[in-house]
């Protein structure tokens, strides 16, 4: 007998709840976020073609698809609670779905947050997943709190999803151990889910990378009406990507997109407690600018020089970008 939605979802994906009053089977799930906290939500939405590639292992896509995910509770300072699966699937593959559930909840069960419904459908390959989570009333994290004067910093390093994707594509030629290095940024990326709760207090808006720096950078600029002067040799890298040229250490970091890190400004006086609040989430961060009463974008090199064409580093956009 062929294999079912139903079946499918019975077997990989239902699991009794922990922390939600009501989980999966029923038309809706319940929750009930704690006294005097605030619900955030996001979704995102994952497609075949378009944010990964066919070749892909299951369990890697899985990962990704709940990770882009909590990247966004990230940036608001928010604990996960729990998130819906809306899967569309080409055919009823029992190996395929099996190692992709693998994956997604691995990472759910890392990060203590449940799946508690959704919807599947035959189609083209596609993952949209909703996440909950709670965030103390009045302690989000948003990108409109930036003032003049705070410092710019960034978590992680930036670069390398982009580089491991143009390794796929033949247009950068790497070795297996480099490409072994940077292709789980690009497939496997880790949401700084501590960090953003430890940033709550501190930092002054936040986002996190997602359609590459500078692009995103501007939504936080423009959030919050100021401007900013950027330093690209301050931008944290790894040792593979400070081995390609200065052209395309330029193109991965500032226009790379993938990244899932966090990228946050805090008043100039509070750096001492940026970085206690990176070290008790056991991520690195890095000053790579600061903000302006000016509006607009300034990319300078360590001398001070402007960059040259800083229009080619514009955020990635999807009815815009070939």
């Amino acid at each position: 007998m062929p294999t079912g939605e139903f079946d499918l979802i019975q077997r990989h994906f239902r699991r009794p709840v922990r922390r939600a009053l009501l989980g999966i089977g029923d038309d809706c799930a319940l929750l009930a976020p704690r006294p005097g906290m605030q619900l955030a939500v996001s979704s995102d939405m994952l497609v075949e073609g378009r944010h990964f590639l066919s070749t892909v292992a299951p369990e890697r896509l899985g990962h990704k698809a709940l990770a882009v995910n909590l990247s966004d509770l990230a940036a608001c300072g928010a604990a996960p609670l729990a998130f819906t699966l809306a899967l569309s699937l080409p055919r009823a593959d029992e190996d395929f779905v099996g190692r992709l559930a693998q994956g997604l909840l691995a990472l759910a069960d890392a990060h203590g947050i449940e799946l508690v419904g959704g919807d599947t459908t035959a189609g083209p390959l596609t993952l949209c997943l909703t996440v909950l989570g709670e965030v103390p009333a009045g302690q989000a994290l948003l990108r409109s709190g930036a003032r003049p004067g705070d410092t710019l910093w960034v978590s992680g390093t930036l670069g390398d999803a982009r580089l491991a994707l143009e390794a796929f594509r033949g247009t950068v030629a790497l070795d297996g151990l480099d490409f072994d290095a940077v292709r789980p940024a690009m497939e496997t990326p880790q949401p700084r889910v501590a960090l953003g709760q430890a940033l709550r207090g501190v930092a002054s808006a936040a986002i996190d990378l997602s359609d590459g720096l500078v692009g995103d950078l501007g939504h936080l600029l423009a959030a919050s009406g100021v401007g900013a002067r950027l330093d690209v040799d301050a931008l944290p890298r790894s040792a593979v990507l400070a081995r390609q040229t200065t052209a395309w250490q330029r193109d991965c970091t500032l226009a790379g997109g993938d990244d899932y890190e966090l990228l946050f400004s805090a008043p100039a006086d509070r750096a001492q407690a940026v970085r206690a609040a990176a070290r008790n989430a056991g991520v690195v961060v890095t000053p790579i600018g600061e903000l302006t009463a000016e509006p607009g974008l300034r990319l300078v090199d360590r001398a001070g020089t402007p960059l040259p064409d800083t229009a080619r580093y514009a955020g990635f956009d999807h009815f815009r970008t070939a």
